[in-house]
């Protein structure tokens, strides 16, 4: 399998995590064709992928108002479809119904979002090594 990565990281925590996951999928096989920002994204490693995942990080009060950060912006992503997503979304102490929302915004693309995971920002490690494990559950190894 290929996979494209595209992320928005405020600290640093979702762009690490990006890097794990992609790391973890290339221990089973897979290739990364290209990691890169949301807001400019790299349409060559899109096109040459077979799923990209798509991550950004929580936003809005720390009890109501969550959000995945850049969700306009990610449902204006190049058209998808035919192309799998999975997502994953980084927070803090809470991330509400975030990730329901972050699956809406790129399935808006036309992409057929396969799953997606909350991703706690001091849980970095278990947390992709687990999103790495599902996905490649989800799709199939090489």
């Amino acid at each position: 399998m290929k996979a494209a990565l595209l992320v928005e990281s405020l600290t640093g925590n979702t762009w690490k995590a990006a890097e794990m996951i992609g790391s973890n999928l290339q221990q089973e096989g897979w290739t990364i064709t290209g990691l890169s920002k949301v807001k400019h994204p790299d349409h060559a490693s899109i096109q040459a992928a077979d799923i990209v995942l798509v991550g950004t990080w929580t936003h809005g009060l720390f009890v109501v108002g969550q959000a995945p950060w850049a969700a306009a912006t990610i449902s204006n992503l190049p058209a998808m479809r035919g192309k799998q997503a999975a997502v994953f979304l980084t927070y803090a102490l809470d991330a509400g119904k975030s990730l329901d929302k972050l699956i809406s915004a790129v399935g808006a693309t036309g992409a057929e979002v396969v799953g997606g995971l909350l991703v706690k920002r001091n849980h970095l490690e278990a947390h992709t090594e687990a999103f790495a494990e599902r996905l490649v559950g989800a799709v199939g190894a090489v």
